[in-house]
């Protein structure tokens, strides 16, 4: 349970930094990255969920906590669950594939903006060497 425990402390610290880090991308460039990070519109009923934006900000943070948990575990089949290498390769290479769901929304960013991907995609960058370091030295 401890260790369940430091996990998810993990996952929204690390959400946070994912959030803070592409809240000052949009504030500095405009990229709208941010706004697909609380983008729910194409998971039936979480757009009315809640206040505005409640939903999505929820889903975020249970999300960051869900996957980490869950890939420490699956990650730790393999006796990988102490390797950045891993998270990085996971977390990067799977949130650029996600970035795709944009095209599933009339939100921004559209789905053909390079630069929101590419911040979209080195943020998550940045998001899985937290995990990754904190898993390393913490759990």
């Amino acid at each position: 349970m401890k260790r369940v425990l430091k996990l998810s402390i993990i996952g929204i610290v690390a959400g946070i930094i994912l959030l803070v880090l592409l809240k000052i991308v949009q504030v500095v460039t405009g990229s709208q990255a941010y706004v697909l990070l609380f983008n729910t519109d194409y998971i039936p009923m979480m757009p009315d969920w809640g206040p505005a934006n409640f939903g999505g900000v929820a889903f975020h943070f249970v999300f960051c906590i869900v996957s980490v948990v869950a890939l420490f575990y699956i990650l730790k089949l393999f006796r990988l669950e102490r390797s950045m290498l891993v998270y990085f390769a996971i977390y990067t290479g799977g949130s650029a594939i996600l970035y795709a769901l944009t095209g599933l929304t009339d939100r921004p960013p559209v789905v053909m903006d390079l630069m929101a991907w590419t911040y979209w995609t080195v943020a998550h960058a940045v998001y899985a060497l937290t995990v990754g370091s904190f898993i390393k030295h913490w759990v």
